[in-house]
């Protein structure tokens, strides 16, 4: 994929401000986008768009295909007429600058159903059927699925009943009858999501901004994807993961980092020329312009762990599809606009996988030492971060680099040492730059998005509304204009 010079933010649409705990696909996403315009930058990296699972992580979905529901703007959900000013009184006291996720799920779930009961008593529009035809790969069954994990409060779908675990038609007919209304909700959340991301999608397009969306290699165990499509995964007999995954010891982690979710059946899925890849790809390059794949080194070669283990010490590498899976996409879908997240343990043929393929890869500020900083971003196809969603923000890794040689500590600007970072990165060869808005705006380590190897306190940074100052936009223009990143 060619790059020309530019430049952007890495922001997670859950991290916008509004007034219902969490960001939503409402006039905040259209500010930011005008913000973004503004000040001349042309990329807003996202992380994935898919519902949250364990641990509210993007990265542990519910499904790979499926949009996040609590984004749904409520204002919007209003200006349709589904729900009434009266429906959206005593709103929770919500925390402006974190997500309380059981508080904001609360809520929205309340305000969700009320706009379901609106919906049914209007003739289904020619949008939603549309859109119910466009998504039949995949929409019934994690509507069916959401409906399930519902009336199982809430368990994984290997706890529910054998007879559902193994999916055998009978055993689910009766209950696919008694939760026709559910599934239907779920259909209904799933048609707004849509609608209104994709209105956010072309504002985006109108303002010049290519929206890079985010790929992880692999999916939740507790997701529609696995339940539906178990052949494709290396689980057991009963329906549990024999394999799972993760990256051995690492910069994050002594222990290596143990995610847990299942492996794939590669072999298996070549039979049919990786169908199931191909829609994921299809669907994603509907909702984004460009698709950073994460964890791309696993498609040449993967950390393997046999369930049950405790950390990820004990595994081993196993060959992935490598070159076969990309020849296949280009085959059947055509050159794909990726970036390919080279981070991590890399050995020379992910390199050479990577070159091949001609897709950019990633250098991150924080992982570059002193004195090769400046040697390493001579490169230009590349995309250049000071730090991604795992990473400390500027402020805190500096802090905590320079430790006690900092001297006068309260007198050192945050934003003077993170614009300073900044301009390396813009001035640098890499024809993409892009800058999480917690470096942006100078903030220290309670800001951080994701701890890797931690629960509880992830996917929770929101900035404050009055954050993306005129300072800060005219800074950034300016910049831009100075480093040819127009």
């Amino acid at each position: 994929m060619k790059l020309n010079r530019a430049c952007g933010i890495l922001l997670h649409p859950t991290s916008l401000p509004s007034n219902y705990g969490i960001g939503e696909l409402g006039q905040e996403a259209y500010d930011f986008l005008d913000f973004l315009a503004l000040s001349k930058q042309k990329l807003w990296q996202i992380l994935p768009l898919n519902p949250p699972g364990f641990g509210d992580s993007p990265y542990q979905a519910l499904s790979a295909f499926a949009g996040n529901p609590w984004l749904i703007s409520i204002e919007k959900l209003r200006e349709d007429g589904l729900l009434e000013k009266k429906d959206v009184q005593d709103v929770p006291a919500f925390p402006e600058n974190k997500v309380n996720f059981p508080l904001m799920k609360d809520f929205k779930q309340k305000l969700f159903r009320r706009a379901f009961q609106s919906f049914k008593d209007i003739k289904p529009s020619g949008d939603y059927c549309d859109f119910l035809l466009s998504s039949r790969y995949w929409l019934y069954d994690y509507a069916f699925f959401m409906a399930l994990k519902n009336y199982y409060g809430g368990s994984p779908w290997n706890l529910w009943e054998q007879s559902l675990v193994l999916r055998k038609p009978r055993s689910y007919t009766v209950l696919e009858e008694q939760l026709a209304e559910e599934i239907r909700y779920y259909l209904f959340l799933q048609f707004q999501f849509h609608k209104q991301w994709h209105a956010v999608k072309k504002y985006a397009e109108d303002k010049g901004i290519t929206i890079i969306g985010d790929l992880p290699l692999f999916i939740s165990y507790d997701s529609s994807d696995t339940w539906v499509n178990r052949h494709l995964f290396e689980l057991d007999a009963k329906g549990y993961p024999a394999k799972v995954a993760g990256v051995p010891p690492d910069y994050f982690s002594k222990t290596g980092q143990l995610w847990g979710n299942p492996h794939y059946r590669w072999r298996l899925m070549a039979l049919d020329s990786y169908y199931w890849w191909q829609q994921r790809f299809i669907k994603l390059l509907e909702m984004v312009h460009v698709i950073r794949i994460d964890h791309f080194r696993g498609f040449q070669a993967y950390w393997e762990i046999l369930a049950g283990e405790e950390t990820a010490i004990k595994g081993k590498w196993k060959k992935g599809p490598g070159a076969r899976f990309f020849s296949v996409m280009q085959e059947k879908l055509g050159e794909l606009p990726v970036i390919a997240e080279d981070l991590g343990y890399i050995t020379p043929d992910v390199i050479a996988l990577k070159d091949r393929l001609a897709y950019p890869g990633m250098k991150v500020l924080q992982f570059l030492n002193t004195e090769s900083l400046l040697n390493r971003v001579a490169e230009e196809c590349v995309v250049f971060y000071t730090g991604t969603h795992d990473n400390d923000t500027l402020w805190g890794w500096y802090q905590a680099k320079v430790g006690q040689e900092l001297e006068n500590k309260a007198k050192v600007s945050p934003l003077h040492i993170c614009w300073d970072f900044i301009q390396i990165l813009l001035r640098s060869r890499a024809q993409w730059v892009i800058i999480p808005l917690q470096d942006v705006l100078g903030l220290d380590s309670w800001a951080r998005m994701n701890t890797p190897g931690t629960i509880g306190s992830n996917w929770q940074w929101r900035f404050s509304k009055n954050s993306l100052t005129k300072d800060v936009e005219n800074k950034l223009a300016r910049l831009v204009e100075n480093y040819g990143r127009i």
